[in-house]
């Protein structure tokens, strides 16, 4: 009876770690690896750079399930086996399994962020508005620069 026990919780535990590695992770939003940019429009605009700040900013690099979850179901169902018998057992297995996987993957998560650089330049427009853009690279742009923006994208004319 014991070895069907452990056979359950074991089961138990295999079950818990296909059905985690099956879920998504990724956010139902665009995640598409450019920076966000305040400038929407789909047309084209000209101006004068005014200055150019160079900022961090925290991009993860990887969302999907590794071994920090494999390494928390596999510490936490050995943790939740220790607890109590029978039945009770196997139900504290599976959710020390359940538990240390989530809480592997939030810590796998936490240390995946990357910091990248990014150019901020602010714009000031022909029509003497100012426009903010972010992006990965100044394209060999100069402060006092003409630049023409196309979909948040700032290049030089």
């Amino acid at each position: 009876m014991k070895t069907l026990n452990k056979m359950t919780a074991a089961a138990a535990v295999v079950a818990t770690l296909m059905l985690g590695a099956c879920a998504s992770t990724t956010p139902l939003t665009n995640t598409s690896t450019a920076y966000p940019q305040q400038n929407t429009n789909s047309y084209t605009q000209y101006g004068v750079v005014q200055s150019i700040t160079l900022v961090a900013q925290n991009s993860p690099t990887d969302n999907s399930i590794g071994a920090g979850a494999i390494a928390g179901a596999v510490v936490g169902g050995v943790l939740g086996h220790q607890v109590g018998g029978g039945t009770g057992n196997t139900v504290a297995t599976v959710l020390g399994a359940a538990g240390g996987a989530y809480a592997g993957h939030e810590l796998e998560k936490r240390n995946q962020t990357q910091q990248t650089n990014a150019y901020q330049l602010s714009v000031r427009l022909n029509n003497g508005s100012y426009q903010t853009i972010t992006q990965a690279t100044a394209n060999d742009i100069r402060v006092g620069d003409s630049v023409r923006i196309d979909n948040g994208v700032a290049t030089r004319y």
